[in-house]
């Protein structure tokens, strides 16, 4: 309220300011105003005394032609008094003499009268210029009184709305302030209200807390025999507060974790292979010579790498298995990390037994015909970056080893330092993919060189582009652990380190075991406590049947079906399976029943040789490989009965099973491609059939959107008529504004148009009396 009230001083004074500048501004306004009528007036005046001036001048020239006739007539008289004069000398004599007096008297008459006018004549000349002269002077000043006028009266104008407007402006303001102020009002007097009532309540929570605690102390000294929270021993087999959105996001961030392991596994895997081929075949191929015995040790190291690589991932699975929603997973509890940090040991292990292998080799390479400057540069280069790798996996393996410690050893590792462990291997791993990324950049160039060898072939090519590709996936794989470790560090360094309340941290693996016996223990005595409500849905499973209903096409009952269905398909295929394996078993023994008879029939003719093919393979042994290959292979004839007949007893028993080979071979392809026909039907009718399910879902929710956009067509098309109600009122204001307008404009027309029928008079004035002067002088 106090800065309100300050805004609305400062305002105020403003206001103040403005207005008396206002007042200087009108004041200077009136004062130009009254300049401006005075030279107005002395206009008038002016143009009064022309028109004095032009009545004189008609005066005069009306005079000089009385006088000009006056003049004629005297003229007529002498010429009269001449004619006489000669009928009469004396008369002429004496009316000589009095015609010489009238004369002189006439002539000095007339010379008055000439220099009378050419002194009107010029005074009325100097009149006419000076009046020109003021007339230019006032006309000129007009102009610039009026456009002073005009730019004052602009500014009064724009000071006026401004003022207008601030006015307004201060008004609204104060009006919202008065309706703030009465607000603030209602507002304190109901804080007022609301403080009494909650010191009553206060009161009242104080007298039944003070009561409550009385009760409980006197339940626990009756019923608890001892406090547990003040041993740090017995606090940490208290179960912690058990944070279900933290367990959630650490499965989920180890689901991730494990996913990222499994693309690293699969790229070293694969580096390690070709890297073995591309020893095999450069700079000596193994296929046709000999290689280096540092060579052939480092290949057979090489080999066994999957027994060391696949561990990891087994490790990093155990881990993410163990994580689990019911699970307090902190770092005392994860014993599974200590299996991956063993298998991490080992590969660390397997890393530096190849190292001086892989270090000697490069510099074999080096040491070759073949190898160039540049070639030796960059094996140089991948020599000192393969010592980088396995100096990062040493940092990796220190770290994640003390990660390990407080399941095992918690002594070995402080809770202090929990998130200085976590942010040395997010270093290393930026500093593992840096290396990558190193090794994949000197490792391409060297394959572009290595192109350029005379002897390269095209199976050091593709090697040398399965070993790049194999790098880009372990620089990329690098990447995103790097990158997710490190977005992920806060939570794992928050997640990872809590205990039991009231205690620092847990005391040992042995207490954080017993914690977690006791919380399944807790756990199976809350839900016996919990009663089965059959009237409802639990809100679990109802939340988790509106997920599936709304993300995904096909919902629960849909999914059963299909699972019902499969088991049914998966039955009968099982005992059809049974049924073809017995008759395929029918079916040899007949043969052998038949091989028998055979034998036996031609055992009398071909004793000599069966003695000279006595060293032949156990007949139990072949009746075992027989069942053994019979679900697999065709059915062969086993007996040896095709060896000891003659030729074409042996062509013909040869064609007999050719063709049953054939024949059968034909049948179970077509039961294949069936089958496989049926299993594809089957799989389309399912997904047409979610498809179709899903199909009338979403038009269902299109039904409900539609009606929504209904309901928001109609509000539009109001809002598009009160718009158009509103446009007519602005059409007709602005249809009065634009008559105005030309009313003023036909105003201002018909002034313009006096003011040039005044000018046309003046100049039509100034004319004839140019005219007029003009002809005085030639007068």
């Amino acid at each position: 309220a106090a800065e309100l009230q300050g805004k609305y001083q400062k305002l105020a004074q403003e206001y103040s300011k403005l207005r008396a500048q206002n007042q200087v501004l009108k004041k200077g306004v009136v004062d130009e105003q009254a300049n401006s009528a005075s030279l107005k007036e002395q206009l008038k005046m002016k143009d009064q005394s022309l028109r004095k001036l032009q009545q004189e001048m008609d005066s005069l020239s009306f005079r000089n032609q009385q006088l000009a006739k006056r003049v004629e007539l005297l003229q007529d008289e002498l010429a009269l008094s001449e004619a006489r004069g000669k009928k009469n000398k004396k008369s002429a004599e004496t009316s000589s003499q009095l015609s010489q007096e009238q004369k002189s008297v006439f002539n000095e008459d007339l010379q008055k009268k000439i220099e009378e006018n050419e002194r009107l004549h010029i005074l009325f000349f100097e009149a006419d210029e000076q009046h020109k002269r003021l007339e230019a002077e006032l006309r000129t000043r007009l102009e610039v009184l009026e456009a002073d006028a005009a730019q004052h009266q602009a500014v009064v104008d724009s000071l006026t709305r401004k003022y207008t407007d601030t006015i307004e402006k201060l008004q609204s303001d104060k009006a919202k302030l008065e309706i703030k102020s009465q607000t603030l009002e209602r507002e304190a007097k109901d804080c007022r209200l609301r403080t009494e009532e909650c010191q009553q309540q206060l009161k009242n929570l104080q007298a039944a807390l003070g009561s409550r605690l009385e009760e409980s102390l006197c339940i626990i000294n009756e019923k608890v025999p001892f406090n547990d929270t003040r041993s740090n021993q017995y606090n940490a087999l208290n179960v912690p507060l058990h944070n279900r959105r933290y367990q959630l996001k650490l499965r989920d961030l180890a689901g991730q974790a494990l996913a990222f392991i499994q693309e690293l596994v699969t790229a070293l895997l694969n580096f390690h292979t070709y890297t073995e081929q591309k020893v095999q075949i450069f700079p000596i191929d193994s296929a046709t010579d000999t290689i280096s015995p540092l060579n052939q040790k480092f290949s057979q190291y090489l080999h066994e790498n999957a027994s060391y690589v696949r561990p990891l991932e087994e490790g990093m699975l155990h881990l993410f298995e163990s994580i689990t929603e019911d699970t307090v997973t902190v770092l005392e509890t994860a014993v599974k990390l200590k299996a991956f940090s063993e298998h991490l040991a080992s590969y660390l292990c397997f890393l530096r037994k190849i190292l001086p292998y892989q270090l000697k080799s490069l510099e074999e390479e080096c040491e070759s015909s073949l190898c160039t400057a540049a070639l030796r540069a960059r094996n140089m280069e991948l020599h000192r970056d393969m010592k980088r790798l396995t100096a990062v996996f040493e940092k990796l393996h220190t770290y994640i080893s003390l990660l390990a410690l407080p399941s095992t050893k918690p002594e070995g590792l402080l809770r202090t330092n929990y998130s200085l462990v976590f942010t040395n291997i997010a270093a290393s791993l930026h500093g593992f993919h840096d290396i990558l990324k190193d090794i994949s950049k000197h490792y391409s160039q060297k394959a572009t060189l290595e192109q350029d060898v005379p002897t390269a072939t095209q199976k050091l090519i593709t090697t040398n582009d399965c070993i790049l590709s194999s790098l880009v996936a372990l620089t990329n794989g690098a990447g995103k652990i790097a990158s997710f470790f490190s977005n992920n560090l806060d939570h794992f360094t928050t997640s990872l380190s809590y205990g039991p309340k009231g205690g620092t941290e847990f005391i040992s693996p042995l207490s954080a075991q017993c914690m977690l016996q006791y919380k399944k223990k807790a756990v199976a005595y809350m839900k016996s406590l919990k009663k089965p409500c059959a009237d409802s849905v639990p809100y679990e499973e109802a939340l988790a049947n509106r997920r599936v209903l709304l993300s995904s096409t096909e919902s629960r009952e849909g999914l059963a079906q299909q699972v019902q269905q499969s088991l049914e398909k998966i039955a009968k295929l099982e005992q059809e399976k049974e049924h073809w394996m017995l008759e395929a078993q029918l079916a040899k023994i007949k043969l052998e029943k038949e091989n028998q008879k055979l034998k036996n029939s031609l055992s009398g003719h071909l004793t000599e040789t069966i003695q000279e093919h006595s060293v032949l393979p156990n007949v139990a042994e072949q009746k075992k490989e027989t069942t053994e290959k019979s679900l697999r292979e065709p059915i062969k004839s086993t007996s040896l009965v095709s060896d000891l007949l003659p030729s074409r007893e042996k062509n013909l028993l040869s064609n007999v099973e050719s063709r049953e080979d054939l024949i059968k071979s034909h049948y179970m392809a077509r039961i294949a491609e069936l089958t496989s026909h049926l299993q594809l039907a089957d799989s389309k009718s399912v997904h047409f059939h979610a498809e179709c399910r899903a199909l009338a879902k979403r038009l269902s929710l299109a039904e409900k959107s539609k009606e929504s956009l209904m309901e928001e067509l109609k509000l539009a098309s109001q809002n598009i008529s009160r718009l158009q109600a509103s446009k007519d009122e602005l059409m007709t204001t602005k249809r009065s504004y634009e008559d105005q307008l030309s009313m003023m404009s036909d105003h201002l027309c018909s002034m313009n148009e006096t003011l040039t029928k005044q000018r046309e008079e003046i100049d039509t004035l100034k004319m004839t009396s140019k005219g007029n002067s003009k002809k005085n002088k030639n007068r």
